[in-house]
């Protein structure tokens, strides 16, 4: 019984998100009236575009993961001044609007941005980052802030009694690399690698800012083009399943090398001591730590300081501004909530399925927690919105189509989140809450809540401020009566009101940054001190 009740919640999730997906790529589908499947292999066309797409999601997956690596063991050796900022920041480029992330990265890197201004002081021509060189260097902005908060909360579990064995038996350097960090960096490396490999696969927003035409087109941006000029479902429909199908074989391929640790035994270090820390050793952490700074910061600071211009405090006036928000937040509070809730009860049945050693079971259930990111967005979105339109009026119902769709796009990263803290939590104490006779409430409320409310608090500000961010589904359905933020800085952009646009991508930003340090600060630093006051 006990066993029915711990699988109930993934099925009941895994099959409500099934029926959504499979339903929109129905309506999809059903509006193709000629299937050419073959123009695959024999248009050049669409040979180049899946070649680009592999290759540049490949380039983009390893300039991501490689340098997160040593920046994330250097964060987990260091303690310095701004370090909880920093860490901020990163989610920061997480959940930024990609067209907020190109206005900064353009101020900085563009032909008219900081370094070219100053490569023609020196009579050297200026830099030119579109085409793949920009598509890179947006997706490592984006990206491998996200991989390395993941590495550092993996380095972060940790037990401290691993760490004082190390100096006990004189274990420093690249060995306490290697024997130390290495197995925990190597459990979740394939998680991360598949995680953003499909994001910069899917991407669109960054392709379609920064791609150099037809040479530097993805998957996603042929399919928005059949879709939404051409009106080419049919087409749309096979590239969408054609992408669904590489994206699933991926995920499948990296599971393989996702390997759970053993049960946990001892305490988890909240701060490392460098025992038998060297010079060394410093400077290299310190070249990291400066690196990342150098490389994340200028284009966030760029975004503050064109905000901050003429035009502020007349678009501050603006009702169309403060509705916008209004329904940015609705949306964005009702879509971590599902996010939240669905996640949850995957994770409780993987975790199950993990522990009794089904793990293709368990990574089955998850993927299909993850299907979001095999599944574009603008499909998607099309898909129910044609599903809609045959019973009711599709726009009537556009606030909980964003909701749904929102809530799914953030899945991934609730899942990604929780899934090993949850796991590692089970493996150390399920013998314990056994032994004691606890109940699903009393374990819920005294052992799993008490424990991760650092990561449920990663997981639901995440979610919130990806969906209080994201252009998707709203684009679609938006009008001039229902606008997000987002929206409203797109269509700033696209009637090139470039001094109005920033000042609402500084109002989104900093709502972003705001919002995301309230829940940390209420749910992690508060239970923080109500425990230490509680032992004094």
């Amino acid at each position: 019984m006990n066993k029915r009740i711990t699988l109930l919640p993934g099925i009941i999730s895994a099959g409500l998100i099934t029926f959504v997906v499979v339903a929109a790529l129905t309506a999809l589908i059903s509006q193709a009236n000629d299937w050419q499947l073959s123009t695959l292999w024999h248009d050049p066309y669409l040979r180049h575009v899946t070649g680009f797409s592999f290759n540049q999601a490949i380039l983009s997956t390893l300039f991501s993961i490689i340098p997160a690596i040593p920046i994330a063991y250097a964060l987990s050796r260091r303690q310095f001044v701004g370090k909880a900022l920093l860490l901020r920041l990163f989610a920061m480029t997480l959940v930024m609007p990609v067209l907020v992330a190109v206005f900064g990265l353009l101020s900085i890197y563009g032909k008219s941005g900081l370094i070219s201004h100053n490569l023609e002081i020196l009579g050297l021509p200026p830099l030119n980052i579109y085409g793949l060189s920009g598509i890179l260097l947006a997706h490592v902005f984006l990206n491998l802030p996200l991989t390395v908060r993941f590495l550092l909360q993996s380095l972060d579990g940790i037990p401290a009694e691993q760490h004082q064995l190390a100096a006990h038996l004189g274990i420093t350097g690249w060995s306490k690399f290697r024997l130390i960090a290495w197995p925990r960096l190597r459990q979740q490396l394939p998680h991360i690698a598949g995680l953003v490999f499909m994001l910069c696969f899917t991407s669109f927003a960054v392709i379609m800012s920064l791609g150099g035409g037809p040479k530097s087109t993805t998957i996603e941006l042929a399919i928005y083009q059949a879709l939404r000029y051409d009106f080419d479902l049919a087409t749309g429909a096979i590239l969408a399943l054609w992408q669904m199908l590489l994206c699933c074989s991926l995920v499948l391929f990296t599971q393989r090398f996702a390997k759970p640790l053993s049960t946990l035994n001892g305490s988890i270090s909240k701060k490392v001591v460098n025992y038998n820390d060297t010079w060394r050793a410093k400077c290299w952490d310190v070249f990291w730590i400066i690196s990342a700074l150098v490389f994340v910061i200028p284009p966030i600071i760029a975004v503050f300081v064109s905000g901050i211009n003429h035009q502020l405090f007349t678009i501050l006036e603006q009702k169309q501004l403060w509705s916008a928000i209004t329904n940015s937040l609705h949306i964005a509070l009702f879509s971590c909530l599902l996010a939240f809730c669905l996640g949850v009860m995957i994770l409780l049945t993987s975790r199950s399925l993990r522990l009794a050693r089904k793990k293709l079971a368990a990574d089955g259930i998850e993927m299909i927690g993850t299907v979001i990111l095999v599944t574009p967005g603008l499909v998607l979105s099309t898909g129910i919105f044609l599903l809609l339109r045959q019973y009711t009026d599709a726009y009537s119902a556009a606030f909980w189509v964003v909701v749904c769709v929102n809530a799914l796009m953030a899945l991934p990263y609730v899942i990604k989140t929780l899934s090993q803290p949850m796991l590692h939590l089970a493996q150390q104490y399920n013998p314990l809450c056994r032994s004691l006779g606890m109940t699903h409430l009393s374990r819920l409320r005294l052992v799993e809540w008490r424990a991760l409310r650092a990561p449920i608090a990663q997981a639901l500000a995440i979610s919130f401020v990806l969906s209080l961010g994201d252009l998707g589904a709203i684009a679609l359905f938006g009008s001039q009566d229902f606008q997000t933020l987002p929206l409203y800085l797109f269509e700033l952009m696209g009637s090139y009101r470039m001094d109005a646009a920033a000042v609402a991508a500084l109002v989104l930003l900093l709502l972003s940054l705001g919002l995301f340090s309230v829940v940390e600060y209420l749910v992690v630093t508060r239970h923080r001190q109500g425990a230490h006051h509680a032992k004094h």
